[in-house]
């Protein structure tokens, strides 16, 4: 009988073998976490937004029963050091933020003081009787007043609320302008988001006095980077710090710093010689975890009547509010680079000005900077085709450039690795029914209907990675280690808190080792174990973490390869691999699989001269470009004209993220991506008003998508590898995000047409929407 042929594990969609613990509840997240005389941390938060700190008494907080000890800025401030940012400009102004406020706060939740306690009751019963003196100072929360001569400063010390600039610029501007035939402006919002992980920040610090070490556990994405910067802000050495990031119940960029309460925690942990847990609140959360997005733009292009794009000039101020945190300078600067999206474009320019204000800080937020971008230039897209009277299809596809021009050098300086734009577009549009799309909006428009398609095809750049534009490296490290009894353990520095990485690398290291999967066990999140890594945002894990494995594992096989030929008494040339076993070419009978190979590597009593024992390897990749998955999102939306309500019709995506490991992992990123997307785009919005207060801080004032909001999705997908690494693989964690958001606004955009109505800034609630149908009117025939 011929031999049954094995199934590759890379590209099934398996489960993700970390699910049932999660649904069990068996899984540990920090707040599970109860060490032996642990205490806890609660924190006192400004309800100002300006104002200068007098006094802080604490007299009467020190005396509550259970509570171990209370501080202030001026207890801690100078054995903590301040808040890193790692992505500064050229002529940034970054204010030293402490952990604790000094003698001014500067947003609504700034923290204070801190009361600790045996009890997180006691704690809190404690910031009850701490007596703080504030003198309310002026307040500026609008980015656009705050450039203003006579506006409040955030830092006074600076004299000014602009943080930094930062400009984009290449081609003939000036000529692009002359030779259009039509220039279209638009004024765009990017309104302020709140990232809403499901789980809150959190941490639990621990000193080893007599070892003089700490482990820190955080519910962070990045417990490595946040092992690099620790040291200078507590003066423990970073090869005395231990950071676990266990399971982490959503990050979406919120999770990507290192904040003021891990030092602080830490630093009271070792102070007072105990655990010490501090667990955020919900409304802690939405004050003082970093918030998105946030920009105000004046974007013109350039056109030709047949559609052509010639030239996009922008101004974009961006509302970093109070202070900067890890990448909060950087996030606006991808808005820049990606401006020209899936696009040929003879000439841009960009200028983003960065202006502090009384806000928390924003920094990365699920899709960081480049969700800016695409809802820029595919709402132009749209704004192009109506003002000529032209198809927003053909007007994208006149624009493209072909699969032949790849690699395509963009105007912005980047180079994108691969694509096919025509092919998705086309794609979606087929699995669409598009003629037939058009038809029902034909016909719900005669019967008065408000009945809209909108369309966007994005880029984005993933994979955030060759170092020399990353701020602490964009390598990634992993190690592969076939144990004695053949088992098979991988070490990422990846640190996956829900993309399921421990599935997909155990499929790449199953399929490239010829064993089961039920063999690999993948480990991370802990530095004591994952030694090095750069961690996980950017959509980087698989290409650059995956790629790391492979190479691991590369050396391990041709390590192996010489010990087998050495047992099998020929020479290596002679040894081939397939199928999880060295055979010698030409006399497949004689093997040795894992299980033979791995006691004699280790046992070491048979093994050739100058061999090293253990069957063990790590590897960097560095990768030479990031990737660009690419896509096309098509929405049919109907709007309520009493209400202004939004029901979406249908949700037709076709993604092309290179190779998939994993197609259920790529289709839960991407539904995941795109409820992000529906709430951007109908519900979400982080409120200040002009005296600072923030006024969506708890869920009752904060909507996200429910249940019944989501539609179905029809879901495809086009396949073009990437030439940067070698599994040609591109990412896919915020692909929803990017593409979802402007595919929704044209399409209620297209329903709202009919009424003159040509543009609204989101989100597109129902009262927004009802308020522009009774002001409008259909214009004249």
């Amino acid at each position: 009988m011929p031999a049954t042929k094995t199934i590759p594990y890379v590209g099934r969609a398996l489960k993700r073998v970390e699910d049932p613990r999660l649904i069990k509840g068996i899984a540990t997240y920090v707040d599970d976490l109860a060490l032996p005389g642990m205490l806890h941390a609660v924190i006192l938060r400004s309800p100002h937004a300006h104002a200068r700190v007098d006094r802080v008494g604490t007299e009467a907080a020190r005396a509550v029963a259970g509570v171990v000890g209370v501080f202030t800025g001026a207890d801690v401030n100078d054995k903590c050091g301040v808040v890193p940012c790692a992505s500064p400009m050229p002529d940034s102004k970054i204010p030293r933020h402490t952990v604790l406020a000094g003698d001014r706060v500067y947003f609504v939740g700034h923290p204070v003081a801190v009361a600790v306690a045996v009890d997180r009751y006691a704690a809190r019963d404690a910031l009850d009787l701490i007596e703080v003196d504030y003198d309310p100072l002026p307040v500026v929360s609008d980015p656009e007043k705050a450039l203003e001569k006579d506006s409040p400063l955030t830092h006074p010390e600076f004299g000014t609320n602009l943080a930094f600039t930062w400009s984009v610029a290449n081609g003939d501007l000036d000529a692009a302008f002359k030779q259009a035939d039509r220039v279209i402006q638009q004024r765009m919002v990017h309104q302020r988001l709140t990232p809403m992980a499901i789980e809150p920040r959190g941490c639990v610090a621990c000193w080893h006095a007599g070892e003089g070490t700490l482990t820190l556990h955080t519910s962070t994405q990045i417990p490595h980077l946040v092992r690099t910067l620790l040291p200078a802000m507590i003066g423990v050495p970073e090869n005395k710090i231990r950071v676990v990031a266990p399971e982490v119940g959503g990050g979406f960029g919120s999770k990507l710093n290192l904040y003021a309460e891990e030092a602080l925690v830490s630093h009271l942990a070792m102070r007072l010689g105990a655990p010490v847990k501090w667990i955020e609140s919900r409304r802690e959360n939405a004050a003082a975890t970093i918030q998105g997005r946030d920009q105000v733009g004046e974007y013109a292009v350039a056109v030709k009547r047949d559609g052509t794009l010639l030239g996009i000039k922008a101004r974009t101020v961006a509302d970093i509010g109070a202070y900067c945190q890890l990448l909060t300078p950087a996030i606006p600067t991808l808005t820049g680079l990606m401006l020209s999206g899936c696009y040929k474009c003879k000439a841009l320019r960009m200028d983003i000005v960065g202006v502090y204000t009384h806000k928390m800080a924003t920094d990365a937020y699920r899709g960081a900077g480049r969700p800016e971008a695409t809802y820029v230039i595919e709402r132009l897209m749209d704004l192009i085709a109506d003002e000529l009277g032209l198809d927003p299809v053909a007007v994208r596809l006149k624009n493209f450039p072909k699969p032949a021009q790849f690699p395509f050098p963009t105007v912005t300086g980047l180079t994108y690795d691969s694509g096919n734009y025509q092919g998705a577009l086309k794609k979606a549009q087929r699995l669409a029914d598009w003629p037939r799309l058009l038809k029902q909006r034909e016909a719900a428009r005669k019967q008065g209907r408000l009945f809209g398609v909108g369309l966007s095809t994005y880029v984005e750049i993933c994979a955030l990675g060759p170092s020399k534009m990353m701020a602490a490296g964009g390598w990634e490290w992993g190690c592969v280690r076939i144990e004695m009894s053949a088992k098979i353990t991988v070490i990422t520095g990846a640190t996956p808190h829900g993309q399921g990485q421990e599935t997909s690398f155990a499929q790449i290291a199953a399929d490239r080792l010829g064993v089961p999967i039920e063999d690999v066990v993948v480990m991370r999140g802990d530095t004591a174990v994952a030694h090095y890594g750069r961690d996980t945002y950017g959509s980087r894990a698989t290409v650059i973490g995956g790629t790391a494995i492979v190479m691991c594992i590369d050396k391990i096989i041709a390590k192996a390869r010489t010990l087998a030929a050495h047992l099998l008494g020929v020479t290596a040339k002679r040894v081939e691999f397939r199928d999880g076993k060295f055979r010698i070419k030409g006399n497949p009978k004689k093997a040795l699989g894992w299980k033979q190979l791995a006691p004699e590597a280790y046992v070491a009593k048979n093994i050739p001269p100058d061999w090293e024992p253990g069957l063990e390897a790590s590897s960097f990749f560095e990768p030479k470009n990031c990737t660009y998955p690419f896509g096309t999102h098509i929405v049919a939306v109907e709007v309520d004209r009493e209400t202004g309500e939004v029901k979406i019709v249908r949700y037709i995506t076709v993604d092309d993220c290179g190779h998939q490991v994993n197609p259920l992992l790529v289709e839960g990123q991407v539904q995941g991506g795109i409820a992000h997307s529906l709430g951007q785009a109908l519900f979400e919005r982080t409120v200040y008003d002009e005296n600072g207060q923030l006024l969506t801080g708890e869920f009752m004032d904060y909507p996200l998508p429910r249940a019944r909001d989501i539609p179905e999705y029809l879901m495809d997908s086009t396949v073009t590898p990437s030439p940067s690494n070698p599994m040609g693989i591109k990412g896919v964690g915020e692909a929803g995000t990017i593409g979802a958001t402007p595919a929704i606004a044209n399409a209620v955009m297209d329903a709202l047409s009919p009424l003159g109505i040509r543009h609204l800034d989101l989100p597109l609630t129902p009262e927004k929407i009802w308020r522009a149908v009774q002001r409008a009117k259909p214009p004249a025939l």
